[in-house]
């Protein structure tokens, strides 16, 4: 539990426990708010009938009001503001990071000073647009007391270094080399994670996937070394790890998602050890590679979690790849191979499940459709899957290993899931073709964060940097956005060492090839493609803003 005091009569929390309450009430508080729903983290998170129970006997009030992350309205507001006003202080309000009770605080605050009653707004608006009428006196008041701090109001502000970070900020400084940007990243290196399948299977030197973080920062830009806390944009702010604050004028939210290791039970005491791999991470891709050449027999077990997930064939990619090299050099027979993905399909576009399954077929593996991976015993080599019928019953299975490829959930990065930004699942809204935050026009998305439903793949990104470039600078001089995305993402499919399935593909499956070929055969130029070309385009061509292949243009022309 982690406290934050904002004033003499209010502080937030992350989740607390019944345990808790005895060190609150000793540390001065008199009443406690739960802003988080019951249910919301599973059965591991204490109801708040619980923390009500035993807040009772400490003689702590307690009030029930749950908000959902980007859902907060004026009612909400409103009636926080009055439990403020009724519960005797201190008060502690927490929900699963203190993020909502935060926001619900400051909403509370605003309306206070600007407009004791809110105006009324459309059902089911945000407490984003709840406070539009106070807007400009919070903004204003905000930047006075922030403004120092951060030193400057930054025309763009850009969250996050990776693919779509970088990308979009250099094809921003192309078209107008005076804008002040900051791009926030705390990492010092920048990897190229799509070569990470290759790593797994023998094909690609690790260490070719890592630059230091300063060799790809867009000259023009300035690296702002520090992890972003929260964003505030009803007051145009990013709220930053070491206590710092970058005002902007427009923001893009490029963070990419959280691979959460945690919620497979056992694995991050056992992952690198004990037969347990994942190309999903920079140094454990070589392990993969080391198991795949150790294994003389037994089995080989292969996961994929719930979509979305970063590259969704990247499960598979590596089975495939392991399974070219046990059948080239005679161990193929030896080894039980099984791919269990928590889906009911092998891939999400149909025109290219034959062909992969005729590799399925080729290397004798076993699929296990509605099998998600929820524990794993690295010593014992035991894997524990929840398996759904077509009842939807779910059974627990367990399952012996030699060597298992697991492919983590994957999730919302905790500050933008309990942000304003947020959509009902926790990703940063946006309409699907502009990129354009349809509650805060001065906010774009892209890359694995946004709630766009494409492929979470770099070759998205790529495409999606041009559309929010041209959109975000259009929304600067006053127009309407004029490109708009098509879905595209592109997804390399190494069914073999040597060749490449190339699947490209955008909204509702449409199939959008960039070359002139029959997309559904194995390629050896694609192999080529994606061995050779597309690492040497990416650091001196996608990442320094050039546009080649991206096809995007203005939606006048598309009609």
């Amino acid at each position: 539990m982690q406290i934050v005091q904002h004033d003499a009569r209010f502080a937030s929390a992350d989740q607390i426990t019944p345990a808790d309450l005895a060190g609150i009430a000793a540390a001065g508080y008199r009443s406690v708010i739960c802003n988080r729903p019951d249910g919301e983290g599973g059965p591991s998170q204490p109801a708040s009938a619980q923390i009500r129970a035993a807040a009772r006997e400490l003689d702590l009030q307690f009030a029930y009001l749950p908000v959902t992350p980007g859902k907060i309205g004026p009612d909400d507001i409103a009636r926080f503001a009055q439990l403020l006003a009724d519960m005797p202080a201190p008060v502690l309000a927490y929900c699963r990071t203190g993020n909502r009770a935060t926001n619900l605080w400051q909403f509370a605050q605003a309306s206070a000073q600007a407009h004791p009653v809110p105006a009324p707004v459309e059902a089911g608006a945000t407490a984003a647009a709840a406070c539009d009428w106070d807007k400009s006196s919070d903004q204003n008041a905000s930047q006075n007391a922030n403004q120092g701090a951060a030193g400057k109001r930054w025309d763009v502000v850009v969250i996050g270094g990776g693919s779509a970070g970088i990308s979009v900020s250099a094809s921003l400084l192309r078209r107008q080399p005076g804008l002040s940007i900051a791009i926030v990243e705390p990492k010092d290196h920048h990897d190229y994670q799509p070569a990470w399948t290759l790593v797994g299977g023998g094909a690609f030197d690790v260490k070719k996937t890592r630059h230091p973080m300063a060799s790809v920062i867009p000259r023009g830009a300035t690296w702002i070394r520090a992890a972003a806390e929260r964003v505030e944009p009803h007051a145009d702010l990013v709220r930053l790890a070491n206590g710092e604050t970058l005002a902007y004028r427009q923001l893009i939210v490029a963070p990419g998602l959280r691979l959460a290791w945690e919620r497979i039970e056992g694995l991050e005491a056992t992952l690198g050890k004990n037969g347990v791999t994942s190309n999903y991470r920079y140094d454990l891709a070589p392990y993969t590679w080391e198991l795949v050449q150790q294994m003389q027999g037994g089995t080989a077990l292969f996961t994929q979690p719930a979509m979305p997930i970063k590259c969704a064939g990247a499960p598979q990619k590596a089975m495939y790849l392991a399974c070219d090299h046990w059948l080239k050099t005679g161990k193929l027979s030896k080894v039980n191979v099984e791919f269990d993905l928590a889906g009911a399909v092998l891939f999400g576009v149909p025109t290219f499940v034959p062909p992969l399954m005729e590799y399925v077929k080729r290397y004798d593996a076993k699929l296990a459709f509605s099998s998600n991976l929820v524990a794993i015993d690295g010593p014992a080599r035991r894997a524990t899957f929840e398996a759904k019928d077509a009842d939807g019953n779910v059974t627990r299975i367990e399952k012996h290993f030699d060597m298992i490829h697991v492919v983590p959930p994957q999730v919302p990065p905790d500050f933008i899931r309990d942000s304003e930004l947020a959509d009902a699942a926790g990703w940063c809204e946006v309409d699907h073709a502009t990129l354009q935050h349809p509650r805060w026009p001065n906010v774009f998305s892209l890359g694995d964060v946004c709630s766009a439903p494409n492929a979470k793949t770099a070759a998205a990104a790529r495409k999606q940097a041009v559309i929010v470039a041209e959109n975000l600078l259009a929304a600067r001089a006053g127009q309407a956005p004029r490109y708009r995305y098509d879905g595209y993402g592109s997804c390399p499919l190494t069914v073999e060492k040597g060749k490449v399935v190339l699947a490209e593909f955008g909204y509702g499956g449409k199939l959008l090839p960039t070359f002139a070929l029959e997309p559904t055969r194995p390629r050896r130029l694609m192999w080529f493609l994606k061995a050779t070309v597309l690492p040497r385009f990416y650091w001196s061509g996608m990442l320094k803003g050039r546009e080649w292949f991206t096809g995007a243009q203005p939606s006048e022309a598309q009609h």
